[in-house]
């Protein structure tokens, strides 16, 4: 069992430190509580040669809470205890194969009461892997799991646009209804159908 403890300092300065030890691995990182647990994984990962393995693993778990309602309903619930969560995330992420570092990385999440993040850190993960292989990371999030075609289109107009060398992230958001939200970088491109709408509805306003 993996000896790790990560201190979470959702509430400290901008220089916050997050420390993930399995025999005295430390990093730090200035970014939010998201990029905190990224980065401190990212190193554990690197320190264990299993940096490849948890790359691919992380890719799967992000498509496993984005596909089943209700492991979003477990981290969503703020009235499940920590031992419950803990067991059930565990029993969850074993019976679909994910390595020990991932379940225990996930068991210290549970513990500290971050669960809630776990999608986001999921997230800040392939940020920083994009970032230090020198790829571009663009987030999508849909109101349903983008298929093979779709993402191969999605793909090609990202070429076109002069993304060539982009890692795709994708997010299943439901609030959206359709079509996507798209974010590279500081640039945001939302097609969705829910921000059509509020932007029919702003015009209907205006037009009374």
């Amino acid at each position: 069992m993996i000896v790790a403890t990560i201190r979470d300092r959702s509430r400290s300065p901008a220089d916050g430190t997050a420390a993930l030890a399995s025999g005295g691995s430390t990093i730090s990182t200035g970014g939010g509580l998201t990029d905190r647990y990224a980065a401190a994984l990212y190193s554990l990962a690197g320190d264990r040669n299993e940096l490849d393995l948890i790359v691919d693993q992380m890719d799967g778990l992000g498509r496993l809470i984005d596909e089943a309602p209700m492991l979003r309903r477990l981290l969503g619930s703020p009235l499940i205890d920590v031992v419950t969560a803990q067991k059930a995330m565990h029993e969850a992420l074993v019976a679909q194969g994910f390595c020990k570092t991932i379940t225990d990385f996930v068991g210290v999440i549970t513990a500290n009461r971050r669960l809630s993040a776990l999608r986001g850190i999921v997230t800040a993960f392939a940020a920083l892997v994009a970032q230090k292989r020198g790829v571009i990371l663009a987030q999508v999030s849909s109101a349903h799991p983008l298929t093979d075609v779709q993402e191969t289109l999605l793909r090609a107009r990202l070429i076109e646009a002069g993304y060539a060398q982009v890692n795709i992230q994708k997010h299943v958001d439901a609030s959206l209804l359709g079509g996507l939200v798209v974010k590279i970088g500081a640039r945001l491109y939302d097609t969705s159908l829910k921000s059509r709408l509020q932007r029919l509805q702003y015009a209907m306003k205006g037009a009374a």
